[in-house]
């Protein structure tokens, strides 16, 4: 297959699947990765598609930060799938951190505690949607207030997060890179998370299916470091596979 031929069949199988991993692509071309890696590096450097770790992808993986109320109009009913899945993870008497994002609202909305439930957030508008339950305790983490996100960051948040322990932490993410790792657009953010991490047994990252194969601004943290995703169905089965092959633990929300 001429090198012309090759191209053009890569970026068609890219743009019809929105991303294609560099062993299929030596599959189905006959060619060796090495090759395969060279087209790829070709193509994005003439615009025609982006590389990932191990593969190619149609979107851009580079983001930028978003105020809360546009992202709030974005992928709403997956992430009202996210949210209602991850809301039955919360057992009896339970004490959990949501973090910021608005697929943590939509987690907030979907919590129908029938026991005591203690919650810590940075994030206001979970902290308003939770207030109308009686049986909901919320510690409001203090701090700078970020506009576009409507959540806290800074040292005050981070140094009250040292004062407890809780049984899980839903973490929303901007951009989620199998080489670069877990991703927001905010580097207090992603610090604020950071300390979240450190003072909860098991880590459930929320994050619909345009955030695989982006990368934000700052580095949360890798891979190996969090428990589960959960995502919906609009999901690339390549990016299921790959995640398998990782031993991350991925849950599609109907």
């Amino acid at each position: 297959m001429a090198s012309l031929e090759r191209h053009q069949q890569i970026i068609d199988i890219v743009q019809q699947k929105g991303y294609e991993s560099v062993s299929n692509l030596c599959k189905t071309m006959k060619v060796s990765a090495v090759t395969i890696r060279k087209d790829l590096k070709f193509l994005e450097k003439a615009g025609k598609l982006y590389r990932t770790h191990g593969g190619a992808s149609n979107t851009n993986p580079f983001i930028t930060d978003r105020p809360v109320n546009e992202k709030e109009t974005m992928q709403t009913a997956e992430k009202k799938a996210i949210g209602k899945k991850a809301a039955t993870y919360i057992t009896q008497d339970d004490s959990i951190i949501i973090a910021s994002g608005t697929t943590m609202l939509a987690l907030a909305r979907e919590i129908q505690p029938q026991q005591k439930l203690i919650v810590i957030t940075a994030a206001l508008q979970v902290a308003s949607e939770l207030i109308k339950h009686n049986n909901v305790d919320i510690m409001q983490l203090g701090g700078i207030v970020r506009q576009s996100s409507s959540s806290v960051v800074g040292r005050y948040a981070e140094e009250i997060l040292q004062d407890f322990f809780c049984s899980k932490l839903y973490l929303g993410v901007d951009g989620i890179d199998f080489e670069f790792g877990i991703t927001t657009s905010n580097s207090m953010e992603a610090q604020l998370n950071k300390s979240m991490l450190g003072v909860v047994q098991r880590v459930i990252v929320l994050a619909d299916h345009t955030k695989f194969g982006k990368r934000g601004f700052s580095r949360i943290c890798g891979l190996q470091d969090i428990d589960e995703i959960i995502t919906d169905k609009g999901i690339s089965p390549a990016i299921v596979d790959q995640c398998q092959r990782l031993g991350i633990k991925i849950t599609i929300a109907d």
